[in-house]
């Protein structure tokens, strides 16, 4: 019987997502606004995403944040949600309320 990787499968989706090219280690980085940007510019490069590119880097973002969430510790939580205002800033979308 093989071994089963101990790899979740969430992982493997954000390091072979075809919806968009993400650079290495992004959501380690400890910079809000460098991971924002990051996304924003890996979106607005991808020609294989289905949907706007804001909308492409949020869901990638939020995809990472869910099911890595419970292992996470708060100030990195803290970090992704800011994260995700950055983002907002960065389209020019209304801060979420």
């Amino acid at each position: 019987m093989a071994k089963k990787s101990k790899k979740k499968w969430s992982q493997d989706v954000t390091a072979n997502s075809d919806a968009m090219d993400l650079k290495d280690r992004v959501f380690k980085e400890r910079s809000a606004k460098k991971i924002a940007k990051s996304l924003q510019q890996s979106a607005e490069h991808s020609d294989r995403r289905k949907a706007s590119p804001f909308q492409s880097a949020m869901s990638m973002l939020t995809f990472y944040i869910v099911p890595a969430g419970k292992g996470l510790s708060k100030s990195r939580l803290i970090t992704l949600d800011r994260a995700k205002d950055e983002l907002r800033k960065d389209f020019d979308k209304p801060p979420k309320r």
